[in-house]
C-alpha cells in the first residue's frame, strides 16, 4: 500500500473512532446524520430515587407531557445518573431542540424551569448544531479541546439551608469561594462539557470537597502539553448568587490560563472556605497543594527551590493575614527581610533569591537587636555563596539584602510596609555568636559541630548534650544575669550540599533548628543563675 492510502485508511479509522467509539464520559451519537429530524415536541424530565442504589438519584427523559403520577408507568427514552449528561445527550442527538416543550419533575433537586431553559441554551450555544465537518488535517493530529463549558451548581442551591430557614443573608464578605462569616464555598459542583477537535462531546462532573479545584487542575493539565487553547465559558443558573458565582469562577479560569501562557514555574494561591490551595505550573504538569491553616501554608511556601518561581495571589486570598503584604513584594536576585514588631515578640519573614518564604516569631528586645543577627547571618551565607563562584571571567552579581517593616506595630493586621536601612553593626548586642558546621551522617542523619568563644563543641565529644554544654559555656561568660538569646551567625553546609549551592532559605531553616535547641538549653539553665 502506498503511504497516501495508508494515511487515508488512518484518517477513516479515526473518523469512525470519533463517531462510534464508546468511552467513559463521551456522549454517544445515536443519529449520525441518518434521520433528518428526531426532535420530540414534548418531553418530561424527571429526577427520581435510584432503587438499585438507595440514597442516590437519577434523571430520566420521557416522551410526552407526563404528570407526577404518570411517568412511573412509562419507560424512559434515556436515563443518566447526572442531569448534564442527559441534557448533553439529548441536545447532541437532536432529541431536544429549541422547539421542544419540557415538563419538569425536579424531585429532590433544586432545578427550576428557568435553570433548565438556560442550561439547554448554554449547550446549544457551546455545541452549535449541526457541527462543522472535521477536516482531514485535524484528524491527523491528536484531538484537543475546542470548546469547554463549565456549569456550576447544576440543580443545586448553594444556600438552600438559608432558604429553608427563611434567612436573608447580608454580609460584607461576598466572595463566592468564602462567603459570609462562616466562609462558605458556594461552588459545590462543576459539570464540564467539552467539544474536541474530532467533534466528540465529553461530559465530566466534579462534586464533593474541592470540586472546583480538581476541575481546574485537570483542565490545566489537559492544556499544558499543547499550544492550542480552547474557548472556556463558565455559566451558573442556580437559585442564589448565580451571576457572582459564574463571574468568580471565570476570573480564576482566566487568571490560570494567563499564567499558563507565561511559561513554567508560576504559582497561584487561591483560598476556598477554610483551605488554601497552591497551583504550581510545572513544565510537564500542573500540581495542586491543598493546605489547612497558616502554618501549613508557610511550610509549603518554604519548600526548597532551585530557581525563581513567581507567586501570584488571588485577590481574596489570605485577607486576614500579613502574608500578602510580604509575598507581593517578591523580586528576583535579592534577599528581602520583613519584620513586624508585636508586643513582646516580632515576626520575621525572609523571601530568598528563589522566592522561597521563611518565617519565624522571636522574642523582642529592640529593633536593632532583632535585625543585626539576621544581617550577620545572611552576609555570611552570601559570602559562602560567593566563595563557590569563580572570580574570573565574570563574577555573579552579588545579591542585595533589603529590609522593610510591616506597619502598624502591635496587634491587628498590618496595613502597609516601609523600607528600612540595614541594621548598624556597632550595636552592643546582648547575645552570643555561635558558628555551626553540619555534616552528613549515616541513614540521612547529620553531625553538628558548634564553635563558641573559639572553642569547639561536637556531638562526637558531648553526644546529645552538646547544646546544653554550649549553653553552659555561654552562661559562664555572661556579663550579667539578664536574659540572653543565642544566635547562629555562621553556618557551613558545604558537605551536605556537595556541589550544589543551597538557597538562603535552606540555611535559614537549619539556623532556626539549631537556635531552638540552643535556646532551650539556655532557658533550662537560666533559673539556676543568681543575679
Amino acid at each position: 500500500s502506498s503511504p497516501a492510502k495508508l494515511r487515508d485508511l488512518g484518517v477513516l479509522g479515526r473518523r469512525l473512532y470519533a463517531a462510534f467509539e464508546r468511552r467513559a464520559g463521551k456522549i454517544e451519537v445515536i443519529n449520525p446524520g441518518i434521520a433528518p429530524d428526531i426532535a420530540e415536541d414534548t418531553l418530561t424530565l424527571v429526577q427520581s430515587p435510584n432503587r438499585k442504589e438507595p440514597g442516590s438519584h437519577h434523571w430520566g427523559l420521557y416522551n410526552g407531557n407526563l404528570g407526577v403520577h404518570e411517568w412511573e408507568h412509562f419507560s424512559p427514552i434515556k436515563r443518566c445518573r447526572e442531569l448534564l449528561e442527559l441534557l448533553a445527550w439529548a441536545h447532541r442527538n437532536g432529541v431536544i431542540d429549541s422547539s421542544t416543550r419540557l415538563a419538569l419533575h425536579p424531585g429532590d433537586s433544586d432545578l427550576s424551569e428557568f435553570e433548565l431553559f438556560n442550561l439547554l441554551g448554554s449547550l446549544q450555544q457551546s455545541i452549535a448544531l449541526p457541527l462543522e465537518p472535521v477536516s482531514e488535517a485535524r484528524l491527523l493530529q491528536p484531538s484537543v479541546a475546542d470548546e469547554v463549558l463549565l456549569l456550576v451548581n447544576v440543580g443545586i442551591d448553594p444556600l438552600r439551608h438559608h432558604r429553608d430557614l427563611n434567612i436573608l443573608m447580608t454580609t460584607e464578605r461576598t466572595d463566592s469561594l468564602s462567603y459570609a462569616g462562616v466562609r462558605e464555598n458556594l461552588v459545590l459542583t462543576v459539570d464540564q462539557v467539552t467539544r474536541n477537535s474530532w467533534n466528540e462531546v465529553l461530559v465530566q462532573r466534579y462534586d464533593g470537597e474541592h470540586a472546583l479545584l480538581r476541575c481546574l487542575r485537570e483542565l490545566l493539565n489537559s492544556l499544558v502539553h499543547s499550544s492550542h487553547r480552547p474557548r472556556v465559558q463558565v455559566r451558573c443558573f442556580c437559585h442564589n448568587r448565580a451571576q457572582a458565582i459564574a463571574q468568580r469562577v471565570e476570573e480564576i479560569v482566566e487568571t490560570l490560563q494567563a499564567l499558563l501562557a507565561r511559561g513554567p514555574d508560576q504559582r497561584y494561591v487561591l483560598q476556598v472556605a477554610q483551605h488554601t490551595h497552591v497551583f504550581e505550573l510545572l513544565p510537564d504538569q500542573v500540581s495542586l497543594a491543598t493546605l489547612n491553616g497558616h502554618d501549613a501554608l508557610v511550610q509549603h511556601l518554604g519548600q526548597e527551590r532551585h530557581r525563581y518561581s513567581p507567586l501570584h495571589l488571588d485577590r481574596h486570598a489570605l485577607q486576614d493575614s500579613d502574608l500578602p503584604l510580604v509575598l507581593e513584594q517578591a523580586r528576583r536576585n535579592c534577599i528581602q527581610v520583613f519584620y513586624r514588631l508585636l508586643d513582646d515578640c516580632a515576626d520575621l519573614y525572609v523571601l530568598d533569591e528563589y522566592n522561597v518564604l521563611w518565617q519565624q516569631r522571636v522574642p523582642l528586645f529592640d529593633e536593632g537587636h532583632l535585625l543585626l543577627p539576621v544581617q550577620r547571618f545572611l552576609r555570611s551565607v552570601l559570602m559562602r555563596h560567593a566563595a563557590r563562584q569563580p572570580l574570573e571571567p565574570v563574577q555573579q552579581a552579588h545579591l542585595g539584602i533589603h529590609y522593610a517593616q510591616l506597619l502598624p506595630s502591635g496587634p491587628g493586621k498590618a496595613r502597609s510596609l516601609e523600607a528600612r536601612p540595614a541594621p548598624s553593626a556597632d550595636l552592643d548586642q546582648p547575645y552570643y555568636e555561635v558558628q555551626a558546621i553540619i555534616q552528613a551522617a549515616a541513614q540521612g542523619k547529620v553531625h553538628v559541630t558548634l564553635y563558641c568563644d573559639q572553642q569547639e563543641f561536637s556531638e562526637l565529644e558531648h553526644g546529645d548534650q552538646v547544646y546544653e554544654v554550649v549553653a553552659r559555656q555561654i552562661l559562664g561568660q555572661r556579663r550579667s544575669a539578664g536574659h540572653y538569646r543565642c544566635y547562629i551567625t555562621d553556618l557551613d553546609l558545604s558537605e551536605l550540599l556537595a556541589d550544589e549551592q543551597g538557597s538562603t532559605s535552606l540555611y535559614l531553616r537549619h539556623k532556626r533548628q539549631l537556635e531552638q535547641a540552643l535556646n532551650q538549653g539556655l532557658e533550662a539553665l537560666q533559673p539556676t543563675l543568681t543575679p
